[in-house]
């Protein structure tokens, strides 16, 4: 019985080793983004693990202005699989970059 809840135990310890690292998820959902929205993501601005893998909100360069401060930015809302595959994603909002939050 002892062996059975070892094998359990290192099965689920194999599992996880087998997941990649929060660095690993930040760098895949950047590029799998930006290869399904043809734009590149600035910055990740949140970041967590949820019940079906990871939860990212991710700033886009939408739109480049001059000056700089007048480009359109979005942020994304990103989902992925315990492995790092995006599952999803929608766009939340778009802002000037050089805008602040009204309620900050």
């Amino acid at each position: 019985m002892a062996n059975t809840s070892e094998n359990q135990s290192g099965n689920k310890r194999k599992a996880q080793e087998d997941l990649p690292g929060a660095m690993d998820v930040l760098r895949g959902a950047r590029a799998q983004l930006a290869e399904l929205t043809g734009m590149e993501a600035e910055s990740v601005s949140s970041f967590e693990r949820s019940e079906d893998g990871w939860l990212l909100r991710v700033e886009v360069l939408e739109l480049a202005r001059v000056p700089d401060t007048m480009s359109l930015l979005a942020s994304y809302e990103v989902e992925l699989d315990p492995h790092g595959e995006l599952t999803g994603y929608r766009r939340l909002r778009r802002y000037e970059r050089g805008r602040a939050d009204r309620n900050t």
